[in-house]
C-alpha cells in the first residue's frame, strides 16, 4: 500500500484515500439539491392576516407586579432551603408514619375467605 503523508492527521493509506472522494461527491451533490418552497406551505388565511399592533411597553407590563425579586427574597429562599432539609433531615431519620398506624399495618388484613 502506497503512504502519503498528511498535514493534519500524519500518513494516510491509499485505501483511506479512495473514501475522500465519493464522499466529497456526495457532499456536492447534497448542496445542489433544490430548497423546498416555503412561501406555498404558509395557508392563505395567515399570509392575508393583519399585523399586530405595535404597543408601548408600559401597556404590555402594566398588569406584572413592579418588582418580583425584593432584596430579601434571597434570605427568605435560604431560610426555605434550610427548613426543608431540616425536614428532609428528620424524615430521613425516623418513621414517618405514627406507631398508631405502624401496628394497624403490621397486624395487616384478614384473608377473604371463599
Amino acid at each position: 500500500m502506497k503512504r502519503i503523508r498528511c498535514p493534519l492527521n500524519g500518513p494516510v493509506t491509499h485505501m483511506r484515500q479512495t473514501y475522500i472522494l465519493p464522499l466529497a461527491v456526495l457532499v456536492a451533490l447534497g448542496a445542489c439539491n433544490e430548497f423546498p418552497e416555503l412561501d406555498e406551505s404558509v395557508d392563505s388565511a395567515a399570509r392575508d392576516a393583519v399585523y399586530p399592533d405595535l404597543v408601548p411597553i408600559e401597556t404590555i407590563t402594566a398588569g406584572v407586579a413592579e418588582t418580583q425579586i425584593k432584596p430579601e427574597t434571597e434570605e427568605d429562599l435560604e431560610e426555605r432551603v434550610d427548613r426543608l432539609k431540616a425536614r428532609a433531615k428528620r424524615l430521613k431519620r425516623g418513621s414517618v408514619v405514627d406507631k398508631a398506624t405502624q401496628r394497624r399495618m403490621e397486624s395487616g388484613i384478614e384473608p377473604v375467605s371463599e
